[in-house]
């Protein structure tokens, strides 16, 4: 029998030769791969067992949202919370505009104009366009029965649509994490931990509230591309990313440490570029025929309160109301970022790309004044390419999955006490508890930033980042230096 020695072996060890939980976990499976297991020889590549796991985990958040879907899409009905299948999907269909036959932003009427960023709003004009060719003709006068059955038909075409962004979520993170082994010193890959997405049970829980893994996708998309070496492909699909959702912009922050530590700023403003065109683009026409209607989710956003899942939130229940949210965001999230880029200039070696924009994101997340149980997609990637170890994993899902199961019961006054004058403070503790675990999670990356040695991914690697593919100019130089030695 072939056996798998040398580089080889080193490109295909699994999950259980290197995290000890993994291998404590596989002990009833007969344990850690021994020397003469045949790796690599399988048709079940690592990029398709995530997507198929990822399609299993899909297919279970679908099944949760049945009684919704069962009940029809009702805001009377005490289905979406009390069975915790709550979605914005169906309901929006029928609160803003669509199940009328209306454009977002471009045609108005006798509801709130969409509150979301121009390519959400094309991505739910898409899959309402596909509705109408089940459903006929949305303009003739139908009732509010007939309505919410086409809503069920809109929720379902939405289901095949992000079903298909997080099967791209999760090819990208699989790409991403092999790294670029082509590189000379370069690490190993370690595709198998983009199953810290596929199998996430917030992936199956909240990717079907609302319309964030679209955002999502695009934004794995862009680490990918950097991970082979295309700044202008990173570019672009982060300014689709910040079209969708204005979360994917914070990424060129880390970016910008990350290329003054490598010398390579050109790359970075290559990037800043592409995102502001594909970004600009998108926006333009929409901007230019509807502003008013444009600058509602940027409006939106200003003027709304604190919202359920912030530390905000929290303060108002308790009437610790704070007066001026938005500036005191601004002040705390500027000094975080401050603090990060520190911990990335001074690190003794260069910290890696996904490390400094987990933890930008999540200083982001644990300081605004909303924090929805779906914007747990926004770290699901960068956690699995940042801290792919399964203690801190099962750590952290473990305090958003009970948040997600808290805030429904709070939103469904289910956990209020018997005196009406006394607040649910368990919901509180939810909270609390949802911003410690990741809390943790940022403790443990910015201990690896500061303790190269304890990094799971590039532990006695060679280079520093296994997923970046845009070289330093040092790299650049010794690359130039081996083929002129060559020729």
């Amino acid at each position: 029998m072939p056996t798998v020695t040398g580089p080889q072996r080193e490109l295909a060890q699994a999950a259980s030769e290197t995290d000890p939980a993994v291998a404590g976990l596989t002990v009833g499976l007969g344990g850690p791969s021994g020397r003469f297991a045949r790796l690599g020889s399988s048709w079940w590549t690592p990029l398709r067992i995530a997507l198929a796991v990822c399609t299993i985990t899909f297919g279970l958040g679908v099944l949760q949202k049945a009684p919704c879907m069962e009940a029809g899409w009702d805001r009377q009905s005490w289905r979406p919370f009390k069975a915790l299948c709550y979605s914005d999907i169906g309901f929006l269909y029928q609160e803003r505009g669509f199940a009328e036959g209306n454009r977002p932003f471009l045609d108005t009427g006798n509801y709130p104009v969409l509150e979301y960023p121009v390519l959400t709003g094309g991505f739910m004009e898409v899959a309402a366009r596909i509705t109408w060719l089940f459903t006929g003709d949305p303009k003739k006068d139908i009732t509010a029965e007939q309505k919410r059955d086409t809503a069920g038909v809109f929720f379902v075409v939405n289901l095949v649509m992000l079903f298909i962004c997080a099967l791209l979520l999760v090819g990208f993170t699989v790409a991403t994490a092999r790294g670029a082994e082509t590189r000379p010193g370069a690490a190993r890959g370690q595709p198998l931990d983009a199953l810290y997405v596929a199998a996430a049970p917030v992936l199956a829980l909240t990717s079907t509230i609302n319309w964030d893994l679209f955002a999502v996708a695009l934004t794995a998309g862009a680490m990918f591309a950097w991970s082979r070496g295309k700044p202008v492909w990173f570019g672009i699909l982060l300014g689709l990313g910040t079209a969708a959702k204005f979360y994917p912009f914070l990424l060129l922050g880390p970016l910008l440490i990350v290329c003054i530590r490598g010398r390579k700023l050109w790359p970075w403003f290559q990037a800043v570029i592409a995102a502001g065109v594909a970004w600009g683009l998108v926006n333009a026409p929409i901007y230019l025929l509807a502003k008013n209607e444009w600058l509602s989710f940027w409006q939106f956003n200003d003027q709304r309160e604190s919202d359920y899942g912030s530390i905000w939130y929290v303060l108002k229940l308790a009437n610790h109301e704070v007066a001026d949210v938005n500036q005191l965001n601004i002040v705390i999230f500027a000094g975080l970022c401050l603090s990060i880029a520190i911990l990335g200039l001074m690190a003794p070696r260069p910290p890696r790309f996904a490390q400094l924009a987990f933890l930008v994101v999540a200083a982001f997340l644990l300081i605004n004044k909303v924090y929805s149980p779906q914007y747990v997609l926004w770290l699901l990637p960068l956690v699995a390419l940042a801290r792919p170890r399964l203690r801190d994993w099962l750590i952290w899902q473990a305090c958003e999955c009970f948040y997600w199961m808290l805030v429904w019961m709070h939103l469904a006054q289910f956990l209020a006490p018997g005196d009406p004058q006394v607040p649910d403070r368990i919901y509180w503790f939810s909270v609390i508890l949802r911003m410690a675990g990741t809390l943790w999670l940022m403790l443990v990356v910015a201990r690896d930033i500061l303790l190269p040695e304890k990094d799971p991914v590039r532990r006695g690697d060679l280079v520093d980042d296994p997923s970046d593919g845009v070289p330093s100019r040092a790299q650049t130089r010794l690359a130039t230096a081996s083929a002129s030695a060559s020729a």
